[in-house]
This record gives C-alpha cells, structure tokens and sequence, in this order.
C-alpha cells in the first residue's frame, strides 16, 4: 500500500483549524441513537485533536437528503451524543458553510470542538462541486479524513477537500487501511474469505475479485444455492437466483485457474417455514426436499469451515452463513465466528470482517471485539473487498 500520512506526521496544532470528516450517521428510531458505535469509533481522534489544542470542527452527513434542508436529518440531536460519548462540550452550527459556519468557527478556542450541520444539505457536497469545496475549505488549514465508510464516494467533504490543504488520515481511516492491508492486500497466507448473504447478484465483483486473491472462498447464505443449483442439483424452495447459473459456474471456472478452492455446503438444514424454532431438519445439499427452503448451512460443512480457519493464517469475512437472525439457523455462523476468534485470540490469525449484517452475526455471536479488525463501513468496505479504487483513499496517498 502507497503511504499516506497519519496524525503522526502533524506538528503543532495550537490554534490550528482542522477540518475532520467524520461518520455520524447512525442510526436513530423514535429520535434516540440505538448504535453508537461509528461515534465512539471516531472519539480518540477528536480528543487527540483537541487535546492538541487544534479547533476541530466535524463535516458529516446524515441521511440522503439529496441537497435539500431537511428537518429530520439535521444533526443538532447528534451533537448532544458525540458530546456525551467525547465527555467534552460539542457545538453546533446550523449550517456547514456561509455565515452561519464563518462566526461558529470565528468564535472557538483552541481544543473546541464545533459541529457542522449535514453537509448533504447542499447539492454541492455529492457533486463535488468545486465552489462548495472552495466554501467548506475557507473554514479550515488542514483536513483530517477519519470516515472509511463515506471513502468510496467522491464527495467535496471525503476528496474535494483533500486537493485544497495538507490532508492526513485520522486514527479510525488509519486503522482501517493498516487492517485492509493485512487482509488483502499483503496477507499473510493462506488466505480464506468467508461471503455469505442472500444473492450472488450482488456480490459476483466482490466473488471474481476474491479468487485471484484467497486460498479458499467459503460461500455461504441463501448465495449458496445459486451455486449448488448450478452444480445441478434441486434445492426446492431454497433463495436461488437460478438465472445467475452460468455466471455461478464462470466464478468456479476461474477459482479453478486461479488455485482457489471454492468451499460450498455439503448439507443444509432445511425447513419449510421461515421462523423462529421451525420444524426443521438436516440433509445433503443434493437431496433437499422440494417443498422445504435450506436456512442454514449443516454440521458437516461448519467442521469443513471450521477446517478452512483453521489452516488459515488470515481470515476475511463478509456476510453470514445462515438466517442467523432467526434460531436455530444461526448455528453455522456462530460457530465459525466463534473458532475465528479463538483462534484469533490465540494469535494464530488475523481475522477481519466487515458489513452491516457482517457486524450483527459477529455481535450475535458474541465475537465482535475478538476479531483483528471489524470495519463498521458498508459499502467502502465491500468495494474495497471488490478490488475497486476508494476515492477517499487515493487522495490521502503520497
């Protein structure tokens, strides 16, 4: 990976005006904030920053407002939560540029920190318009990108900023990329890639980029059966996108020049209902009856994956194995998160996941904070896990 530099490369910032993209939106119901993670995940760069005496004001998005001012993704109620989360007072100004952001910034001291409102107000922020970026840049002398999951877009507030004054990462971005590296990019090997999820049609990227790359490809999730169909067998009323048959077969084609062995069930625990506790049993994928859907994968192939962990030196994760939400059908995918962190604990993998349902498997698991590296980003994690330029990242690179 190109170097790109840190926190580390910066001096005195007393007085200092940083601009820090961060990711603040989470997600909220009934006006309270149920996860708070991407906040806590951004608080020691804050605090770094300020304890520094650096101004830091915050950029973020909230919601897909679509250029316009839209009352109900303002992040006037986040500050009350980044302020609790950073125990350190957080103002707001109700717009990110003009007037309103000029006097907010005008009045801080050094080791403030200012909240900007939702930079997606203005249509200017997607389109990377250089005018906006022009107005945003006027209230900073340096900028700090500490959102990973807003990297893959090309924003005025993620790259546009980054052409206009000395631009660094921030310690989450910096982590991210140092954990990105490991997975993928320079792994220690052999390499396995657990993807799971419901349809091939949204990963076939991510699935012809991982077989050049990885020793094995584990494909779980209702994704299986695409595969397993294309094999020729009947998996009944199983989540299958038959029509994506050939292409299921191209991506085994090429894993088979690659030297990449792919990894399907071998049985299924099938059901005929899609609910919790349902009658259920388990059976050969090649003999899955025709009026029953396969929910999770069966023991024999979660002692195959478990298998593939274990001669693995690094692990990459995305997306479950089965219907975990539901039990009993979150057997296979607990189980494998559970012998990846222990073997992740025992210092014999590096292990690194990432997707929102990615991140729910591991926390129903109870696993979340044993593994390597858990990116909270959605999709700059997956276009990464595709193989594909992040923007956000390219203009930090020296």
């Amino acid at each position: 990976m190109t170097a790109f530099k840190t926190l580390d490369d910066l001096n005195d910032l007393s007085g200092k005006r940083v601009l820090l993209r961060v990711d603040l939106n989470v997600p909220v119901k009934d006006g309270k904030v149920t996860d708070a993670t991407r906040i806590e995940r951004v608080a020691p760069t804050i605090l770094e920053l300020s304890g520094k005496g650096a101004r830091v004001i915050l950029l973020a998005h909230f919601g897909r407002p679509k250029g316009e001012v839209v009352p109900s993704m303002s992040l006037e109620p986040i500050a009350g939560i980044v302020e609790s989360v950073l125990d350190h007072r957080v103002h707001f100004a109700a717009n990110c540029i003009g007037e309103e952001a000029r006097d907010a910034v005008a009045k801080m001291l050094d080791g403030d920190v200012l909240l900007l409102e939702n930079t997606r107000f203005h249509a200017g922020e997607e389109k990377n318009d250089p005018a906006f970026v022009k107005e945003l840049a006027q209230n900073g002398d340096i900028f700090v990108n500490d959102a990973f999951s807003a990297a893959h877009r090309a924003h005025a507030s993620t790259e546009g900023l980054a052409h206009h004054m000395p631009a660094f990462a921030g310690r989450t971005m910096q982590a991210e990329l140092v954990a990105l590296e490991k997975g993928l990019g320079n792994p220690d090997r052999p390499v396995v890639a657990i993807v799971g999820g419901a349809k091939v049609s949204t990963k076939i990227d991510l699935l012809k980029n991982l077989v050049g790359k990885v020793d094995a490809l584990v494909i779980g999730g209702g994704m299986a059966n695409t595969f397993i169909a294309a094999r020729g067998n009947d998996v009944g009323k199983s989540l299958c996108e038959h029509d994506l048959a050939e292409t299921a077969r191209q991506i085994e084609a090429e894993a088979q020049i690659s030297g990449c062995e792919i990894v399907l069930p071998s049985d299924a625990v099938v059901a005929r209902e899609f609910k919790a506790g349902a009658e259920n049993e388990t059976v050969p994928v090649t003999a899955i009856p025709a009026d029953a859907m396969m929910l999770d994968v069966g023991p024999k192939s979660v002692e195959a994956i478990n298998a593939w962990i274990t001669k693995a030196d690094t692990l990459v994760w995305n997306g479950p194995l089965g219907a975990f939400e539901i039990e009993p059908f979150d057997a296979a995918t607990v189980s494998a998160a559970r012998h990846a962190a222990q073997r992740t604990r025992e210092g014999l993998l590096v292990s690194v996941a990432g997707g929102g349902d990615t991140v729910s498997a591991l926390n129903h698991a109870g696993v979340l904070d044993a593994f390597t590296y858990v990116s909270t980003a959605g999709g700059a994690f997956l276009e990464w896990m595709e193989g594909k330029p992040l923007p956000g990242v390219k203009v930090l690179m020296s």
